[in-house]
């Protein structure tokens, strides 16, 4: 498993944004109801959160004083975690960036109460990526110099292969 790509996340998010604004601009957007607020909450919740996972956790990896030990399962798990944050993070950006644009090219009085949310959201978004894209990085194993200098096993035994 490798290091999530930016790219990936870019193209996941226009390609998002591509759908929103054709999904927006074939229905009747005024039959919507008016854009809530608790997915922009939850979005920025979960930013929060995995900000300050990433904190924590880099601080046990690097075995800063005051701090435990940290287990390896849990690391695995806040991958795992980071990874898919960071992939839900760039559909939901796509998504409220594209029904941002279209709001903005809505001149009725219900596109201009849920352009604040809009903007939220793609906010909240974009906070929920880049927390995700630290905790996945504040995973990884610090490269340690005397590792390298080691002998491997084989290479202290070479008529043993």
């Amino acid at each position: 498993m490798g290091p999530t790509r930016i790219s990936t996340l870019v193209v996941t998010a226009l390609a998002t944004a591509a759908v929103a604004w054709l999904l927006i601009s074939n229905f009747l957007y005024s039959q919507l109801p008016p854009l809530p607020w608790l997915p922009v909450v939850t979005l920025g919740g979960l930013a929060v959160l995995e900000a300050y996972a990433a904190i924590n956790t880099r601080g046990r990896i690097d075995r800063r004083p005051g701090r435990d030990p940290v287990n390896p399962l849990m690391v695995a798990r806040f991958v795992v975690l980071a990874k898919a944050s960071a992939l839900v993070g760039a559909i939901f950006t796509g998504f409220y960036a594209g029904l941002t644009g279209w709001l903005f090219v809505l001149t009725t009085r219900a596109a201009g109460e849920d352009r604040p949310a809009a903007i939220a959201g793609v906010l909240a978004s974009i906070a929920l990526v880049a927390a995700a894209l630290w905790l996945e990085r504040s995973c990884r194993v610090p490269e340690r110099p005397e590792d390298e200098h080691e002998p491997d096993d084989w290479e202290s035994r070479p008529g043993q292969r």
